[in-house]
């Protein structure tokens, strides 16, 4: 039988789960009719504020803001701090920062508005006051609440009752609208399996993991070499196997655009995640046949809460994604088969007022050209995908899974003849695609729009392209 050679590449975890739409072997955009983010523009009365947003400094604490309850002023940053807090009851502790904490300067307001700490911004906390705050004792996402009541005088500082608010309880009728890499190096990774390595590349040299130095300033990369169950009776070089990487440098994206004339709620908002990626998966050997669901094996969390600055305000982003390989198949059929992809990708919710809120969603993808090799007849399909959500201090906000992947089938038949002629004839084919859900989580609200009544979802999205076909006989 003639052997028929063919590589071909999947987006692996490509987009974090969050390339919403497609990844072809051609380049290409977006879902159906992605909403764009909200575009910003001036209020009629000229108060409101453009708002830097940038990461907040690193090497000393973020300091805290405060929007005072008597509306004297705008949001400030000052020298409170929570010094701890308990979600249960909603109990926190406000003190002030040792003398020097968070006296770098900070990403503020537009060059000329930058406001210095106040006297007013610094005095203790009354009842109708709102903290933000970055991650602090018991508050690992950070804290975004207002003061409900104020119990009194601790040795640790002012203890107060919260409950929980907006950003618009302290962004007002600002605006806002940037992009904020994410550190590769304050990403936690915890491996679910033997075979998988994480390495990241940042500004001065520094460099983590087997392939930090060869990786571009600001991303990181997550491999994989992992065995999945092979089919019974397979010969030793048949061993199914998953191997591959995901290369990534992610930004966070933030827009807001505050109601004028003390309206409640943005008029505008967008919360997301956009960056550059490259990918390679590798799917080799007979998987064993697949009962029921298809198997999914997860072998890797990852975790981040970068601290973008808007203005004065320390906004904690959540980021998390569990990545997984999944294999269906029938037993029967041996491949091996490989491809390379790059691409930039953008997820995320944006919100108009009067419009409500809106999915986002698009990539754009380019392939090398593939190979692979196909034996025996069967069906086997591959997905080196990811689980992933992006929220506000610790709420999520937006849900998404996203697999690529490589499906392969191939058709072929044997005939004998009473005078010894033999042959084979059937045809192959193989394909790549992807599967994505998810959903706007009600969460989202945080930014103080309207409550949804139910989550709002990405939809149920596949799109599949063919790699390589043929035919054999003989």
């Amino acid at each position: 039988m003639r052997t028929l050679a063919r590589r071909v590449l999947i987006p692996g975890l490509t987009a974090l789960a969050l390339a919403a739409t497609g990844c072809s072997s051609t380049p290409h955009a977006g879902a159906a009719d992605p909403a764009a983010p909200v575009t910003l523009s001036p209020s009629s009365d000229g108060t409101s504020q453009q708002l830097d947003v940038a990461a907040a400094p690193q090497g000393t604490p973020t300091p805290a803001a405060v929007a005072r309850a008597d509306g004297k002023g705008r949001t400030e940053k000052s020298t409170l701090k929570v010094a701890s807090y308990d979600k249960a009851s909603g109990r926190a502790v406000i003190a002030k920062a040792p003398q020097g904490s968070g006296s770098s300067p900070a990403p503020g307001k537009s060059p000329g508005k930058a406001p210095s700490a106040s006297p007013e911004a610094d005095k203790p906390v009354a009842v109708g006051d709102v903290i933000a705050s970055a991650p602090a004792p018991g508050a690992p996402a950070g804290l975004l609440a207002k003061v409900t009541e104020v119990v009194g005088k601790t040795d640790k500082g002012t203890e107060v009752k919260t409950a929980s608010t907006t950003l618009a309880a302290v962004l007002g009728d600002d605006k806002a609208d940037g992009k904020v890499p994410v550190d590769p190096s304050a990403v936690t990774v915890e491996p679910l399996m033997k075979g998988v390595t994480f390495s990241w590349a940042k500004g001065q040299g520094l460099t983590f993991g087997p392939e930090g130095a060869k990786l571009p300033l600001g991303n990181l990369r997550l491999d994989v070499n992992a065995a999945v169950d092979t089919a019974p009776g397979a010969p030793a070089s048949a061993g199914a196997s998953v191997s591959g990487f995901v290369q990534l440098a992610p930004q966070v994206e933030f827009a807001y655009d505050g109601s004028p004339g003390g309206a409640p709620g943005p008029r505008g908002a967008f919360l997301g995640m956009s960056g550059d990626w490259s990918s390679q998966w590798k799917l080799q050997g007979r998987a064993a046949a697949s009962t029921g669901a298809p198997k999914r094996i997860p072998f890797a969390k990852l975790h981040s809460s970068p601290v973008i600055q808007v203005g004065p305000v320390p906004v904690v982003v959540n980021l998390d994604l569990t990545c997984y390989i999944q294999v269906e198949a029938d037993g029967s059929v041996t491949l091996e088969v490989q491809q390379d992809v790059k691409g930039d990708f953008k997820i995320g919710g944006s919100y108009a007022a009067g419009k409500g809120w809106t999915p986002v969603s698009a990539s754009n993808v380019q392939s090398t050209p593939v190979r692979a090799e196909v034996t025996a007849a069967g069906r086997v399909k591959g997905a080196l995908g990811a689980e992933a959500s992006v929220g506000l201090y610790g709420a999520v906000g937006v849900t998404a899974d996203f697999a690529p992947y490589l499906r392969g089938e191939a058709d072929l038949k044997a005939a004998a003849s009473s005078d010894g002629k033999a042959s084979v004839s059937g045809a192959w084919a193989l394909y790549g695609g992807f599967d994505l859900s998810g959903n706007l989580q009600l969460q989202l609200s945080l930014f103080g729009t309207p409550l949804f009544e139910r989550r709002i979802p990405l939809g149920t999205l596949n799109r599949e392209w063919a790699l390589s076909t043929g035919h054999v006989g003989r």
